[in-house]
C-alpha cells in the first residue's frame, strides 16, 4: 500500500455499456463507490480514479487495460482494487469490500 492507500480504478466511457441495460453509467459508478467506500471505511485512505476507455491514456498499464475494455474482453465500468478485478458491467458493492478488507479495511475505529 501507498501512502494515498490502496489504488482503486473505474475504467468506462461516456456510453453506457450495450450489455448492461438499467445499469448506472460508469461515471455514475464511479461517483458511487467514492461515497460508498468513504461511509462504510471513513478512517482508511484509498485513491480512486475514473479512466475513460475513450481519452487517450499515457500509462502503459491502464491504457492495455482499456484497450482489453474496448476490444470487449471485459465489460464497463470495470473496478479494480489494488489491480484485481472485483467487478464489470453492474457492479455490486460487497465484492468491492471483500477485495478492500483484504487489503486491511475495516470498519472498526
Amino acid at each position: 500500500m501507498n501512502e494515498k492507500g490502496v489504488s482503486i480504478e473505474v475504467y468506462g466511457a461516456d456510453i453506457i455499456c450495450a450489455s448492461c441495460v438499467n445499469a448506472p453509467s460508469s461515471k455514475d459508478t464511479y461517483e458511487w463507490l467514492e461515497a460508498a467506500i468513504s461511509r462504510k471505511y471513513p478512517d482508511h485512505s484509498f485513491q480512486i480514479d475514473y479512466i475513460d476507455i475513450e481519452q487517450p491514456i499515457e500509462d502503459p498499464v491502464r491504457a492495455d487495460i482499456a484497450a482489453r475494455v474496448k476490444d470487449d474482453e471485459f465489460f464497463y465500468p470495470l473496478v479494480m482494487v489494488g489491480g484485481e478485478v472485483v467487478g464489470e458491467g453492474y457492479i455490486q458493492l460487497k465484492p468491492v469490500f471483500k477485495e478492500l478488507e483484504k487489503h486491511g479495511f475495516t470498519t472498526e475505529a
